[in-house]
């Protein structure tokens, strides 16, 4: 089935606001460009092949998530170690620039278990079978022990530092 497509350009001038401003809140001030023309970029690439018309702004949209969707997970890409218990060993201390000092004084106030396992859920995005690998023990126990960490992290905090 052929679908009538107005110009792309027609569509460029009617929403590239819409696709900047979702772009800019996704993505940040930094990246916001970036992921905007990016989503330019795979909305002509896709455009002939447009199945109907009614919606085109939500799809403009919808690239315009993926991208930034993208763009996150390329910026947390994770580096390989040698042995991941390694990881256990650096100290817990906040980032350079964290507007949250209490949440991470409260975090390495852990018991050490907790504190290695909340780290390496949180800070090395490990899955729970990786974090009971290293910590040496079932996926179970390492789901129990990020939860333990999270509830006592819940109690000692208050609302607005969570």
């Amino acid at each position: 089935m052929i679908v009538s497509l107005p110009p792309f350009q027609s569509l460029v001038d009617a929403h590239w606001r819409d696709v900047a401003r979702l772009a800019h809140a996704l993505a940040g001030p930094t990246h916001g460009d970036d992921v905007a023309q990016t989503a330019w970029t795979k909305a002509l690439a896709a455009y002939p092949f447009v199945r109907s018309a009614t919606n085109l702004r939500g799809w403009l949209l919808t690239i315009t998530r993926n991208c930034a969707m993208d763009a996150h997970r390329s910026a947390r890409q994770t580096v390989a170690v040698e042995d991941p218990a390694t990881l256990l060993a650096a100290p817990v201390a906040a980032p350079p620039i964290d507007p949250r000092p209490e949440l991470w004084s409260a975090v390495a106030g852990l018991p050490g278990r907790q504190r290695a396992a909340v780290a390496l859920k949180y800070v090395s995005d490990l899955d729970h079978r990786e974090i009971a690998r290293v910590l040496d023990t079932t996926p179970a126990m390492s789901r129990r022990l990020v939860s333990d960490a999270l509830a006592t992290l819940r109690l000692t905090l208050p609302e607005e530092s969570r």
